[in-house]
């Protein structure tokens, strides 16, 4: 008991969320029950993960348990890497630095885009982590996490420009860390999916690698993986205003290939945000989805 009262705060840095204090947990559940509230299963993994991987503890099947949740769980297979996110100038040239491990070196253009550069873990990346990152990276080590995340907030914000739909998404997701938390995921615009070096203009008009980025994504768990998409008419008509089914082709094929791969995808149309009731619409959405991956 008096080990657990260590290990817990200090080397699996978990804080007490039960009631009383931990000092009047009357059995070792209570007291690990404790620092656990509000934990879902991917959370959980996690954490066994680093009992494993971290504690000096016999493995009471921990191992099992995790085999059999990776088994039976659906989403993204490959472990989440290479978070390129909120470019607010030109698009940032990358080489790969290292083929086989998959590291990326961004040669151009660097300034304009953020990296985070830290691990994914199965519980995916809370908003809380992307602060600490962002305190760290700005020498804000002073602030508070209130104001860190405002500061955060307004830069993810430079990167969507003019565009009112999905600055509107945003603002309302934004509205859920002073409702739930800084621990729920982070909403990360502006993510590169795939890469291609080259423009249209400079492979005549095709691509091999459509939709390099995707407006939205939220990241529930290392496996469970939401892309958002707000549809302008860009999407599915030329620049003359008419329906261009070659557009509309690419758009939908990619979604599939998203699907396939394990995300979820989740459109919005343009015509959405047009109604007052848009916000509420948002939020709503943003609920439902919320319960749904829990």
């Amino acid at each position: 008991r008096a080990a657990l009262e260590v290990v817990l705060p200090d080397e699996l840095d978990l804080a007490w969320a039960g009631t009383g204090t931990p000092v009047e947990a009357d059995t070792k559940r209570t007291l690990i029950d404790g620092h656990l509230v509000g934990f879902e299963i991917p959370q959980l993994v996690a954490l066994a993960r680093r009992v494993l991987a971290e504690c000096d503890v016999a493995d009471h099947g921990l191992a099992v348990l995790i085999a059999e949740y990776e088994k039976g769980s659906s989403g993204v297979d490959s472990p989440a890497k290479n978070l390129i996110f909120a470019a607010n100038g030109p698009k940032p040239e990358m080489v790969l630095r290292d083929a086989v491990s998959n590291d990326i070196l961004i040669t151009k253009n660097a300034e304009f885009c953020l990296v985070y550069d830290r691990p994914i873990t199965e519980a995916g990346l809370s908003f809380q982590e992307l602060i600490q990152w962002w305190r760290e990276r700005e020498a804000m080590a002073d602030t508070d996490d209130r104001d860190v995340g405002l500061s955060l907030h307004k830069r993810l914000r430079e990167s969507l420009g003019e565009n009112e739909p999905e600055r509107m998404v945003l603002d309302v997701y934004s509205r859920r860390y002073g409702e739930h938390g800084f621990g729920i995921p982070a909403l990360i615009p502006q993510v590169y999916l795939h890469y291609d070096p080259y423009t249209k203009y400079q492979r005549k008009g095709s691509s091999p690698l459509e939709r390099q980025r995707m407006d939205f994504l939220l990241l529930f768990s290392a496996r469970k993986r939401v892309v958002i998409e707000v549809d302008g008419r860009q999407h599915y008509a030329s620049e003359d205003g008419r329906a261009n089914t070659q557009l509309y082709a690419e758009m939908v094929t990619e979604d599939r290939r998203l699907r396939l791969s394990g995300y979820e995808v989740y459109r919005f149309g343009g015509k959405e945000f047009e109604s007052s009731d848009a916000p509420s619409m948002l939020a709503a959405f943003f609920d439902e989805l919320s319960s749904r991956m829990k």
